[in-house]
């Protein structure tokens, strides 16, 4: 019994795997880039708010935060403003604006009797729609 007259037999077999490779390589790079530049897109003010178990109220198109600091620095976006000025800024700023609703925000280390004093500027101002912001309290804080 002899081999086959034309020789051993070579059958070629078509490959028909992805490879996965390059594309995991591509999802590492991409997933590194978003770790990256997702802080850095993220801008916003150091306030401890007050956490509350209060549900949360539909925020308009165009919201304006008025934000009271833990030194009492008032700021407006990114004027800063002062108690006595209040008044006469916001309803420059809300004479113009369709808007009418104002949100407060303050940090919990701020006496009550300080914030007190800005929403009766706000109230002044002739702005009755002021909205507290908060964070939502959560099961397992102890605050």
């Amino acid at each position: 019994m002899g081999a086959p007259v034309g020789g051993p037999r070579h059958s070629r077999m078509t490959l028909s795997e992805i490879n996965v490779t390059p594309l995991v390589d591509v999802m590492l790079v991409l997933l590194i880039m978003f770790m990256v530049t997702t802080p850095l897109m993220q801008q916003g003010i150091e306030v401890d708010l007050p956490k509350t178990a209060a549900s949360g109220v539909q925020a308009t198109d165009d919201p304006f935060v008025l934000v009271i600091h833990r030194n009492k620095k008032i700021t407006a976006g990114k004027f800063n403003l002062t108690l006595s000025q209040m008044e006469e800024k916001l309803r420059a700023i809300f004479k113009t604006r369709r808007n009418k609703q104002l949100y407060l925000q303050a940090d919990k280390a701020v006496e009550y009797g300080f914030v007190a004093e800005v929403m009766a500027e706000i109230r002044r101002a002739g702005i009755n729609n002021v909205g507290l912001v908060t964070l939502p309290k959560t099961e397992s804080a102890t605050e």
